[in-house]
């Protein structure tokens, strides 16, 4: 007779300033989430049991306070290498019809509890974490960029991003003009104004790692009322760049347990082909082809055309959705990643995708997904 211990423990992983750990106790399967900020683990409550209303999320057994810092005891869903989250199923050559079954529930979940909670908040009473504290004055906006400068491509454009007004950019044959100083302030009044936004009841932070399979939310300080523009521009950025690309590329720890991801970089990278300097004209030549898989490119359209697109035309008839969906892009692009710490050649293609969001012609649609294989319209 084999004799189970009444207690086992997994693997450790880190997640930024957290730790997770499988756990086996007395036949139970338990995640252990232990967190060093007091204010931190009192949101993760707080939105667990927000969301549990509306969304399926596992049990939260118990919380403790511990020397140092909070654990937290959740139902441990099923999940292995390469399984249980909506990262794996994007982990393709190709869309598989549970994709597909996948995303059509994903929208419908969605669309069903925005609709039904939606309504006008002003900003101090929605969940400000990944947006408005950003932008706040000493938020991440501030600790990246006051006070330095930095080279717009190092031994490829040697410009500094500061003087990035005195030249046109010229991206794939297009035309633009940005003015750092002057982004990075529209960005920061953007959120420092009290005017009303569309808020209702989501996750927060919707990306393909927070998102189990079969569906289920994980991840919870962000849950809460959230601002519908950024909950769109969250998921649509980290499905079409971050998850793909950035992501494992600079924090490969935290796809540990999922390591398909890496061999489908090559396949969401934007490939750079041309950068140099035309000192008579004073122009910027950009020239990228941007790349996204198949399963990414399926994930994004069905998001737009099942859930972006009914909701705004529910809540913003006849509104002009790049500009919604602007700012809080933009914020995506610039305060996940300090731009400064990237590759010459990543921070290049980020500022040629910024010169695009930021620019009149912006269009989301064909942003979000590859031109060589545009999303259908809706």
């Amino acid at each position: 007779m084999t004799i189970r211990p009444p207690l086992r423990l997994g693997p450790v992983r880190r997640f930024t300033r957290n730790l997770l750990c499988p756990v086996d106790f007395l036949g139970r399967p338990l995640l252990l989430k232990y967190t060093r900020d007091a204010a931190e683990a009192d949101e993760e409550i707080r939105g667990h049991a927000c969301l549990a209303r509306h969304y399926r999320v596992p049990t939260l057994h118990t919380h403790l306070r511990v020397p140092g810092g909070h654990l937290l005891a959740y139902e441990r869903l099923p999940s292995g290498t390469d399984q249980g989250l909506l990262l794996d199923l994007l982990n393709a050559d190709e869309p598989s019809s549970d994709l597909h079954a996948y995303m059509d529930q994903l929208t419908a979940a969605y669309r069903e509890v925005i609709l039904a909670t939606a309504s006008p908040a002003e900003p101090a009473r929605i969940v400000r974490k990944l947006y408005w504290d950003r932008a706040a004055p000493g938020g991440r906006l501030d600790t990246y960029y006051v006070g330095r400068d930095f080279l717009i491509a190092d031994g490829l454009i040697d410009v500094p991003v500061s003087r990035l007004d005195t030249y046109t950019l010229s991206v794939n044959g297009r035309q633009h003009h940005l003015y750092w100083a002057a982004t990075l302030r529209w960005l920061r009044a953007h959120f420092a104004t009290a005017e009303p936004v569309w808020a209702a009841l989501t996750q927060g932070d919707p990306t393909d790692v927070n998102l189990a399979h079969p569906l289920a939310w994980f991840d919870y300080d962000t849950a809460g009322m959230n601002s519908i523009p950024g909950e769109f521009a969250n998921f649509l950025w980290y499905a079409s760049a971050l998850g793909g690309w950035l992501v494992p590329t600079y924090n490969p720890t935290a796809l540990v347990d999922h390591p398909a991801t890496f061999a489908h970089v090559p396949a969401n990278t934007p490939e750079l082909r041309r950068a140099d300097i035309d000192h008579t004209t004073s122009t910027v030549h950009i020239d990228y082809t941007p790349r996204l898989s198949a399963p990414r490119r399926t994930a994004v359209t069905a998001y737009w055309n099942q859930l972006v697109q009914p909701v705004t035309d529910r809540l913003w008839p006849g509104a002009n959705l790049a500009n919604l969906l602007r700012p809080y892009l933009v914020m995506r692009i610039l305060g996940v990643y300090n731009l400064a710490d990237l590759t010459p050649e990543d921070r290049l293609v980020l500022l040629a995708r910024l010169a695009e969001a930021m620019s009149p012609a912006f269009d989301p649609i064909t942003y979000f997904c590859p031109l060589e294989s545009p999303c259908p319209a809706p």
